[in-house]
């Protein structure tokens, strides 16, 4: 016997004519009557009676809902849409009508004070209706109902909140402002919180709120007295505040910020969202001769979220240790006491916020012999093990995981091990879970891929220039040492055939996403700053293209532009990018000089070369907002024509700094200096490469002459440009990360914040104006993994603009970001989307990257074979995931 559990929580014996009943109305009230004898139906409706009937069996006890799940399920599963939709209209409406019907329990709070008062439905909507205003389609009555609903007697004021935010959050798969009102619920809560600790009165302004806070984390030894020395004018910044900004956060973007970047003093977070922004604009307007004016212009920027400085930026900005650049490059030499010291100045660099990158190709290879010790060397494996281990236990005190990514070029002897570094099985000790791993590919090596030909390992002990050389320069080189080792001159080598190690690669990358492949010669042949130096390697998100020796490790200073916000009218308004750019150089550039170096190598090179890195984000609700599939040329065009338009204003802008404090210290001779600017530099890659092997656009729309004269006088920073992957700034802003296509139209998204459903709303927006938003749409795209594709109601221009991101074919993503390199001085971080992943169609995918001529690539996300459990479509239940 099965039991059915009742929604008053009585219990009743199983009965299938309630589900033929239910399933059969639902088929006439959309066939009509005569459906009643339909072979067709009947047989629809026993298949799902003994699905039901299999589910249940083995199970003690199942709930009305349950088994309405089930009803539900098998109706999609049937294949009769128009059937599935009226039934779960049908249980909408009953639930509807039940809610209606239900009295609200009477049940009371606790205050501060432990005092009972009681939870009334108009105290909990009149407290909620300003965390609702300005945004369309919610309901503070609907909350409150459900928040009475779902508490207790005696529950505390906090509780209370704490209920009401996780129905919005429930609320958000069918109204994406809920989020927004969760947002609401959690900053008003914070403001009483965070004022009680700073003895803040209740009627004062947000203005006082800057103030005290300034003073409370002066104080406490948190902030940089200088704030609050006389140099600004507090009461005028505190003016300057816009308390209606609050209202741009939505859930995901208040919690990340709460939990991980307002200051906090023991536990409780005293500083509130436009304090923080302001502090952070303040902490960056330090050294300007007008701190006051351009913190207020720095403050206007980011609050508006028209560009985010980058995560050790708004954690660190204005505080006793202002670790505010994103990212370190070292090369690692090739004897014991400088890798210790590598890997000391890794554990340093990490504590204070910065994602590493690794050069190791100088680090001789297993079997080679030590001239200190007449024995031989173990290779590179075993310090990558030491390596992995700093990271996982040096991670920021917890707010940050330690990250790193550890390069490699292919011509080295140890390859084949590094590229299995991230396998789950072999010997533990030669593995490395926790870390990144990189390729660092030189162009003849992707040649003789194409060609067919051989390819020698060396241990680079024996060819210590080939880790400086790029080009023709390293060809030539190599084939020499090739010659010598068929001579017999050259003891430790391995030849084997190009395309069995590009298998291989490309397999392990497949298989454990590492390592990553990026491309020696275009990062070096392009770079700006080849004249005094040599790229070695990334960083730990691959865009950055830096110079590194002993002397020298390379920042990074990052910064994103969030490009939706200069979208108006469906066009990118280039006034308004203009400004912004001008405004994020100006504050990129004082990083440099505010900046704490935890090692006298990164400061010397920061200091010497200057170089930012501006970038993008929301790449894809730019797309959107102007009506473009990213699947398209419009949107290829659209990378190429907003990038261009960003390097054109960014350049200029780095000169104006240049006529207003001087060139970096290394210019003379850079590829500034020559009036060469990226766009020019393809040339240079083109001609060393072999124009068979390279294919760039070449289009512009912009008048660059007179840039490229201007340039030749001075600029400000050896480089500018380079897109981050812009993961929590993006949270942050509520916009889709970096050049990303749409991972899923509805999903939840897991970090250490918690789970959040994210929910397109773009796509909520146009459903509504087709009058096709209702709760089957909701089911259906739980049912579809987020995706359009397979609803037959949405119209084909909705589809083609919602496709999400393993439903962009690849070629887009490399064709949109081939078109921007042209424009950038550094690299992207570029995640290349495949499904259905093969060896073919890697191999095509990982070929053309190349031949479009980007620097690097990131992660590959390869769709997998798994698929989401549907038993849960309309409980409001996280889906499970399971292997089929």
């Amino acid at each position: 016997m099965i039991t059915v559990i009742k929604r008053n929580g009585l219990s009743t014996e199983f009965n299938p004519q309630k589900i033929k009943d239910a399933v059969l109305k639902a088929f006439v009230e959309v066939e009509g009557p005569q459906v009643r004898s339909s072979l067709r139906v009947a047989d629809v409706i026993t298949g799902i009676v003994n699905k039901v009937v299999e589910q249940c069996r083995n199970q003690d006890a199942v709930t009305v809902e349950d088994i309405q799940d089930m009803v539900e399920q098998g109706l999609g599963l049937s294949g009769e849409q128009k059937v599935t939709r009226a039934y779960v209209l049908y249980r909408a409406e009953h639930e509807r009508l039940r809610g209606a019907q239900e009295k609200l329990p009477k049940i009371s709070y606790l205050d501060e004070q432990n005092e009972r008062h009681p939870l009334t439905l108009t105290m909990l909507v009149s407290y909620l209706r300003d965390c609702c205003a300005g945004h369309k389609g919610v309901s503070p009555d609907a909350i409150a109902k459900a928040t009475i609903r779902n508490t207790y007697d005696n529950v505390t004021w906090p509780e209370v909140l704490q209920v009401a935010v996780m129905t919005c959050s429930s609320l958000i798969e069918t109204e994406p402002a809920y989020s927004n009102v969760a947002a609401g619920i959690l900053l008003k809560q914070h403001k009483v919180t965070s004022r009680k600790h700073l003895g803040v009165s209740a009627k004062a302004g947000y203005g006082t709120d800057l103030i005290k806070a300034l003073e409370h984390g002066v104080a406490i030894g948190q902030l940089n007295p200088d704030l609050i020395d006389g140099r600004f004018d507090l009461k005028k910044l505190g003016a300057a505040i816009d308390e209606d900004r609050d209202q741009l956060l939505d859930l995901l973007s208040a919690q990340t910020l709460f939990d991980r970047y307002f200051q906090h003093d023991g536990g409780v977070r005293y500083e509130r969202m436009q304090v923080f922004m302001m502090r952070v604009a303040m902490g960056l307007a330090l050294e300007e001769k007008e701190p006051t004016r351009w913190a207020i212009e720095f403050y206007n920027l980011m609050s508006a979220f028209d560009y985010m400085s980058s995560t050790p930026t708004l954690f660190n900005a204005g505080t006793m240790r202002p670790q505010l650049s994103s990212c370190y490059l070292t090369t690692v030499p090739d004897d014991l006491s400088g890798i210790y010291h590598a890997i000391h100045d890794n554990a340093m660099l990490s504590k204070f916020a910065g994602g590493l990158g690794n050069d190791w190709t100088p680090v001789r290879a297993l079997g080679s012999w030590i001239k200190g010790t007449n024995g031989k060397s173990q290779g590179v494996v075993p310090f990558l093990k030491v390596v992995n281990d700093t990271a996982v236990a040096v991670n920021q005190g917890g707010k940050r995981k330690g990250a790193v990514c550890a390069y490699l070029e292919t011509w080295h002897m140890d390859i084949e091990e590094f590229i299995e570094l991230r396998k789950n099985t072999g010997d533990d000790r030669r593995r490395t879970h926790d870390m990144n791993t990189a390729n660092w590919i030189p162009d003849l090596f992707m040649k003789r891929v194409f060609d067919g030909g051989q390819w020698t390992l060396f241990t680079p002990s024996e060819v210590p220039d080939l880790h400086d050389l790029t080009g023709k320069a390293f060809e030539e080189r190599y084939e020499h040492y090739e010659e010598l080792s068929r001579q017999g001159k050259i003891k430790h080598f391995k030849t084997i055939q190009a395309k069995d190690l590009w298998r291989k690669m490309l397999t392990m990358l497949f298989e454990t996403g590492h390592p990553w492949l990026t491309f020696k010669d275009p990062c070096n042949l392009r770079s700006p700053q080849q004249h005094v130096g040599v790229v070695h390697s990334s960083n730990l998100c691959t865009e950055i293209t830096l110079n590194t020796n002993k002397d020298e490790i390379a920042v990074c200073n990052l910064g994103s532009i969030n490009l939706p916000n200069h979208i108006v009218n469906g066009k990118l308004d280039l006034a308004k990018l203009e400004r912004t750019v001008n405004t994020a150089v100006r504050m990129l550039d004082n990083v440099i000089d505010i900046n704490y170096y935890a090692v006298p190598q990164a400061s010397n090179s920061n200091f010497k070369h200057r170089p930012v890195g501006l970038g993008i984000m929301g790449f894809q609700d730019s797309l959107y907002k102007m009506r473009m599939s990213y699947a398209s040329e419009a949107a290829v065009a659209f990378a190429d024509t907003s990038m261009e338009a960003v390097s054109y204003f960014a350049i200029q802008a780095s000169c104006d700094l240049a006529d207003e404090r001087g060139a970096y210290e290394t210019f003379q001779g850079s590829l500034w200096s020559k009036g060469i600017l990226p766009y020019d530099s393809m040339a240079i890659l083109e001609e060393q490469r072999g124009a068979e092997y390279i294919d760039m656009d070449k289009s512009m729309t912009l008048d660059w002459a007179p840039v490229r004269a201007r340039v030749q006088k001075g600029i400000r920073n050896s480089n500018i440009m380079a897109i981050a992957p812009t993961a929590t700034i993006a949270n942050i802003t509520g916009v889709s990360q970096s050049i990303e296509p749409t991972y899923q139209n509805l999903f939840v998204k897991s970090n250490l914040s918690g789970e959040f459903t994210l929910i397109n709303s773009y796509l909520v927006r146009d459903l509504k104006a087709l009058d096709l938003w209702d709760d089957v749409m909701v089911n259906d795209l739980k049912y579809h993994e987020g995706s359009v594709q397979q609803i037959e109601r949405i119209p084909q221009d909705l589809k083609d603009l919602y496709m999400t991101a393993f439903q962009v074919e690849a070629r887009w993503l490399i064709d949109a970001a081939s078109r921007r390199q042209k424009w950038i001085d550094q690299a992207q971080s570029l995640n290349l989307y495949v499904d259905g992943a093969n060896g073919t169609k890697l191999d095509k995918t990982y070929r053309m990257a190349w031949y479009r001529g980007l620097k690097t690539t990131y992660y590959l996300r390869a769709l997998a074979a798994t698929s989401t459990e549907k038993s849960t479509i309309t409980t409001g239940q996280l889906n499970a995931v399971k292997t089929v």
